[in-house]
């Protein structure tokens, strides 16, 4: 055998995209070059790892372990040169971090410090919803996840990081009085996407206060909610954190009913019985550390 980690990295890549073509753009490689490698590190093996049927590509049984297999072989690597850096005093590692949607507005903040304090650590997020977020933790693809609801699903350890409260919201420009819980049966509800934290929590306060809904609209992101509240369509109930710029401009407005806000928190967790790299440890102890002083830095305006 003769393979390279060059070539292992490139497979896994094609493994991932299920595309030479796609593999290419995310590795900034010519088609071309990301063929010949893909060729050379076939040549080491008697059996196909791919196989083309139509125009579309699929990595065989043998592939998928070749793959699994070039996993290990690459993170024992990395964990190589993690050791030399630690050795000369230097903290490096990957941390992988899974973010239920409305937290993209949230993670980055606690982040910036911890990166600049360790500019060797590799930091990679992956933005989704609860449910998808949750099966990373589930299947351990993801080494954190910043959620707002704990999930039952999975045992965890948690870093409560800050306050998430949700508000009913619509248009400055929205043409009905909404002050009652009652009214809200002549406005159209807008809805996060089914496993949403956010649809959830909207539907549990509506349930509760057995609020009769009407028309609703179903969107799958945040910023579709907030362009379709712009747009005069509707009301929803959504996190504050992400409508600092709304509100300072007054494109949005907060209507103030019983029941609201919903306050949740924004939890850092992980998996309990995690093996934990010492870049996990020290996140760990730096968001324990630093969460109230980044809170109040970045997010003291929303403790309205």
């Amino acid at each position: 055998m003769n393979y390279t980690l060059h070539q292992l990295k490139i497979f896994l890549k094609v493994v991932d995209c299920q595309s030479i073509t796609k593999a290419s753009e995310e590795l900034y490689l010519t088609q071309p070059a990301v063929s010949i490698q893909l060729k050379k590190l076939q040549d080491q093996f008697e059996l196909p790892l791919t196989e083309v049927v139509g125009r579309q590509l699929y990595i065989t049984d043998f592939g998928q372990k070749i793959a699994e297999t070039s996993r290990k072989i690459l993170e024992e690597a990395d964990a190589i040169r993690y050791t030399i850096e630690q050795y000369k005093g230097l903290l490096s590692g990957k941390i992988k971090i899974s973010v239920v949607s409305t937290g993209k507005y949230v993670i980055p903040y606690f982040l910036k410090p911890f990166m600049d304090k360790y500019p060797g650590v590799e930091i990679s997020i992956d933005v989704s919803n609860k449910n998808r977020v949750v099966e990373g933790l589930i299947k351990n693809d993801s080494d954190f996840s910043l959620v707002s609801v704990i999930p039952k699903e999975v045992s965890i350890n948690s870093i409560e990081l800050m306050e998430n409260r949700l508000y009913l919201v619509g248009s400055s420009t929205y043409p009905h009085t909404i002050k009652r819980l009652s009214d809200l049966k002549k406005a159209t509800l807008i809805f996060r996407e089914e496993g949403s934290a956010t649809r959830n929590a909207m539907e549990r306060f509506l349930s509760r206060h057995n609020v009769a809904v009407g028309k609703t609209m179903e969107l799958v992101s945040n910023e579709a909610v907030k362009q379709a509240i712009n747009a005069g369509i509707g009301l929803s109930i959504v996190p504050l954190i992400g409508l600092r710029n709304e509100l300072a401009n007054n494109t949005m407005k907060i209507f103030p009913i019983r029941g609201l806000p919903i306050t949740t928190n924004w939890n850092l967790v992980y998996n309990k019985g995690k093996k934990l790299t010492p870049a996990h440890e020290e996140l760990i102890n730096f968001m324990e550390e630093n969460k109230i002083t980044i809170a109040d830095e970045h997010f003291g305006w929303a403790a309205l």
